[in-house]
């Protein structure tokens, strides 16, 4: 069944394949959103006169059974049906009859679509921020808990300067601020109704869109037909974007993590459970899950370049290249929940070192300290950087690595703002 065919139309079953490539596999993502949207837009219908207030009962309770199938996992599309919308209103048709066929005015699969993908990725980012929100206090939680426990900082993976478990867990903690900001600007350009849009022309029907943007619970709608339809594609690389940033982060952080879990770091402990071993070395504890998150997070970087090259020199239309936008994104979502749940189960097991910084290879991260050790003194910088620096040139460096730290200042060892970075998050929530 197909809802463009005509009574002695066909497609060739080469070409049909073809254009309907991975569809049917992510239309069940949609199938939920597909029948939301349907719900909305014939309520309008009947409002507006174009469905008698019988067919408009019959319509929503034969959606409403459909809608109890697919939270049930009990719908599918069958062998010779395009697609989900052309799966429900078949579905629709047989249980109900006339009415079912109804269901089509005043729209296109131009805007059925378009409203089903905004109704999901706004689930799907809900899901994700909620999942950030977690994994942010974790990190916290972890920054006071070990706020003490020193271990090297480094810069061009240089012994550099002393740090903290508390500034490390919580230099990630407040990365996700920034992320988070990012996936709440693009849950605004989502929440946008594209629904009456049709092909990208409006209607000839006086159909009211306010009152399906309210029934759907989008904050507004695409107001001009034209950019409801070239919407298509443009939100999706605005969610990729918030995705990449987000990624970015976690795929850093695993890498933190992969390095800190070596023998030649040492500096964190996981459980045998959360890592892999090999098949020839009886040594190793692969740090597996965090390379995978890596290599997953990676990936989901390249999603902005991938939908910006697909959407290259489109000239405004419905074109059919959008539907791979759904293959590009869909199951970069699935990942990326993944990985967030993983990451988050694992540091519940974290542990960390403590002394670190008394092995000897960490004396020159103390070289700073010596250096504004004399300038409180009264020496010049420059005249204390070159003292500390002719020191350790001539091998006489040293510091004794049991000295107690002052680091006052905002943001620093001693005092990590796990208060403020909490208060940054409280209130980019409150605006959204």
């Amino acid at each position: 069944m197909k809802l463009w065919a005509k009574d002695h139309s066909s497609t060739h079953e080469m070409v049909e394949k073809f254009t309907v490539g991975r569809d049917q596999e992510f239309d069940l993502l949609l199938a939920r959103y597909d029948v939301l949207g349907s719900l909305a837009h014939t309520q309008m219908l009947a409002k507006v006169g174009l469905m008698l207030p019988e067919e408009w009962e019959a319509v929503q309770k034969g959606l409403q059974d459909i809608l109890a199938e697919i939270q049930a996992d009990q719908f599918w599309i069958e062998p010779g049906v395009e697609d989900v919308h052309s799966q429900i209103e078949l579905l629709l048709t047989r249980r109900i009859g006339e009415a079912g066929k109804k269901i089509h005015a005043g729209r296109s699969r131009n805007d059925q679509v378009a409203v089903d993908i905004k109704l999901y990725l706004r689930a799907e980012l809900e899901g994700i921020q909620t999942s950030v929100g977690q994994l942010f206090e974790q990190l916290l939680e972890l920054s006071e808990k070990h706020r003490a426990v020193l271990l090297p900082g480094y810069t061009h993976l240089q012994v550099a300067m002393p740090s903290s478990f508390g500034l490390w867990f919580g230099a990630w903690a407040e990365s996700l601020v920034d992320d988070m900001e990012m996936l709440l600007a693009a849950s605004r350009v989502v929440d946008k109704n594209p629904l009456g849009s049709g092909a990208g022309y409006g209607s000839a029907f006086p159909l009211d869109r306010s009152l399906t943007t309210e029934l759907l619970g989008f904050r507004t709608m695409h107001h001009n037909s034209v950019y409801a339809q070239m919407s298509r594609g443009k939100t999706e690389k605005i969610v990729a974007m918030a995705m990449s940033n987000l990624g970015s982060t976690l795929a850093r952080f695993s890498m933190d993590i992969c390095l800190y879990l070596s023998q030649n770091f040492n500096f964190i402990y996981f459980p045998s459970e959360l890592t892999t071993g090999s098949s020839i070395m009886p040594h190793k504890k692969n740090p597996d899950i965090f390379e995978l998150i890596r290599a997953k997070c990676n990936r989901i970087q390249a999603l902005p370049n991938e939908l910006s090259l697909l959407l290259t020199n489109l000239p405004s239309g419905y074109h059919r290249d959008l539907q791979l936008t759904k293959e590009i994104l869909f199951p970069a979502i699935g990942a990326l929940k993944d990985c967030l749940a993983m990451l988050s189960h694992a540091l519940q097991s974290i542990e960390v070192r403590h002394d670190i910084l008394n092995d000897p290879r960490y004396q020159y991260l103390f070289s700073v300290e010596a250096v504004n050790r004399l300038v409180a003194q009264g020496a010049s910088f420059r005249e204390a950087y070159k003292t500390v620096g002719n020191e350790i040139e001539a091998g006489d460096f040293a510091w004794d690595a049991t000295q107690e730290l002052h680091h006052t200042h905002e943001g620093s060892m001693g005092n990590l703002h796990t208060a403020e970075i909490r208060e940054e998050m409280r209130r980019l929530l409150a605006r959204a």
